[in-house]
């Protein structure tokens, strides 16, 4: 069981850890240096405390970000070695979806290379983790989405998001197939 509540206090930790989850997930969406550039409701210290809250609880953490909010390279190493500090289990890589009324509604989003570099990257920093591309990866990649498990993904997120409509299943799967993945296990 894995449960992505926000913001965790330690009690809550070990409830949830009582209770049977046994991950919990909690992105960080940038670098400390850039958050405040696309969050001021809470702090960047309350997300860092989350994560290792739920690691001493016990549970595997789930925790990476948001690609494409105008970051640039120095942001994306900060956040990679950051993950590496906090020693998550498992990364979760998104890419933004502009949304209608909303501050980034106007982002241009990465095109699709570095979108595949940023996934190198985190693989070659985290040699050892899931690397989980989820979020905006058929918008981002386009043609070039069955290349994200070459660049180094291990894990994609089917279905839809939080706030947009993601590839069908199918599709997904139809992928998978062509790249030889075992979709039976």
């Amino acid at each position: 069981l894995c449960a992505s509540l926000g913001v965790l206090e330690e009690e809550q930790a070990t409830t949830l850890r009582q209770a049977g989850f046994t991950s919990y997930h909690h992105n960080l969406e940038s670098s400390r240096s850039y958050y405040g550039r696309i969050c001021t409701t809470h702090g960047y210290d309350r997300r860092l405390e989350t994560v290792r809250r739920a690691k001493e609880a016990g549970l595997r953490v789930c925790s990476g970000g948001i690609f494409g909010l105008g970051e640039n390279w120095s942001h994306r190493l900060e956040l990679a070695e950051t993950l590496c500090a906090l020693d998550v289990d498992s990364i979760p890589i998104n890419f933004l979806t502009p949304i209608a009324d909303t501050a980034l509604e106007h982002a241009a989003g990465l095109e699709a290379r570095e979108a595949l570099a940023v996934v190198a990257i985190f693989r070659l920093m985290h040699p050892h983790r899931d690397i989980v591309v989820c979020g905006g990866r058929g918008r981002t990649l386009g043609d070039w989405e069955n290349s994200l498990f070459f660049a180094g993904a291990n894990g994609l997120m089917v279905g839809d998001y939080l706030t947009a409509k993601g590839s069908p299943f199918e599709k997904d799967l139809r992928m998978l197939h062509l790249l030889g993945v075992n979709t039976d296990a």
